[in-house]
């Protein structure tokens, strides 16, 4: 049985993990800057923000603990790298970056992998027209999306995001300069998050935040800043790729393809390809994922057969394995015994 005091890690430096305990003692400090116990390490097991840990022999007055176990993960993502998370605030500007919707297609889908409930946030909306705003609302619920719309000049918009955010963790994703960093310094004014203007040059912001945290909110809550950028990778493979579409998921439980691992490109009998806006994304971003399918199954045929070798001055090269009898040369007794078989067949025959 698990012993000591229950907390969640909300930040991790280097080798220290900060701890937010759950229920402290009467007047002691509810956060704890903590080590891990060397079991942890040497089982390989992790400690991520998020985590729900055990807490040992915590030294009141410098503040300090050991972290001895880890509670199982109900979530976890590896970027930002953050464990126990219940949904995704995907922060976008619809001016001040001009919404790209390709790139919004692209963040939402890297949200949907995750399998986590995704809630899409769309900040600055004070600075489009009321007609703006209903033509973006159109063709986001065509996606099969319902966003947020938030201003720092128009309050009345920040209940409906409160009561999303009360009780949960979340994690607030986007692209840099979007207003992540500010909508968090709304929601919780103590912290005072360092924020950057979007670059004039370049049309997109600067990244602020650096590492992940977690903070608490004041209504309850937990609530995390995560590094912006402004083109996430495509983690996921071709085959994947329509199942992060609700536009296609919405269509499959109405009609089935003919076939059963049909792409939605020419296949005969394919009820997805067909005049819906995001069809084009879905193209464009099935190319990218079968590329990079092609060159992971060509870079693993190539460690099956090459090994690595250091070189002098540091430089990596590669050889082939020896195992391959494409490269090994047969030994004497092999070789002798292929000859006495020869001459042996050769006795036969005469």
């Amino acid at each position: 049985m698990t012993t000591g005091l229950a907390g969640t890690v909300v930040a991790v430096q280097a080798n220290f993990y900060r701890v937010q305990l759950h229920h402290p003692p009467a007047d002691h400090p509810a956060l704890l800057l903590c080590t891990r116990r060397s079991r942890l390490l040497k089982t390989g097991q992790r400690v991520m923000v998020g985590d729900r840990v055990w807490v040992e022999e915590p030294d009141w007055q410098g503040q300090r603990g050991a972290i001895a176990a880890i509670e199982p993960r109900k979530s976890e993502l590896d970027r930002p790298a953050i464990a126990n998370v219940d949904q995704i605030l995907l922060v976008f500007a619809v001016a001040e970056p001009e919404l790209d919707p390709l790139q919004l297609s692209r963040f939402l889908i890297t949200a949907e992998s995750t399998g986590i409930q995704v809630q899409l946030c769309l900040s600055k909306c004070d600075l489009v027209t009321s007609e703006a705003i209903a033509q973006w609302q159109s063709r986001l619920d065509q996606w099969g999306y319902q966003p947020l719309w938030l201003s720092q000049n128009q309050p009345e918009r920040w209940p409906s995001l409160l009561a999303q955010l009360t009780g949960r963790t979340t994690v607030v994703a986007g692209p840099s300069g979007v207003g992540k960093s500010s909508l968090i310094n709304r929601l919780i004014p103590d912290l005072e998050l360092r924020t950057a203007k979007v670059s004039g040059k370049l049309g997109r912001g600067r990244h602020t935040t650096r590492h992940v945290e977690l903070f608490e909110l004041p209504q309850g809550g937990l609530l995390a800043d995560s590094p912006g950028f402004n083109q996430p990778d495509l983690t996921c493979s071709d085959r994947e790729l329509a199942q992060y579409f609700p536009e296609i998921r919405q269509r499959l439980t109405e009609v089935s393809c003919q076939f059963q691992d049909c792409r939605h490109l020419e296949e005969p009998g394919c009820c997805i390809r067909g005049d819906w806006e995001r069809y084009a994304h879905y193209q464009s971003l099935l190319e990218e994922a079968i590329a990079q399918t092609q060159q992971q199954n060509r870079s693993n045929q190539e460690e099956v057969g090459f090994k690595r070798k250091s070189a002098d001055g540091g430089k990596l090269r590669y050889e082939p394995k020896l195992q391959s009898r494409r490269y090994r040369r047969d030994s004497r007794r092999s070789q002798h015994q292929t000859v006495a078989e020869a001459l042996h067949n050769a006795e036969i025959e005469d």
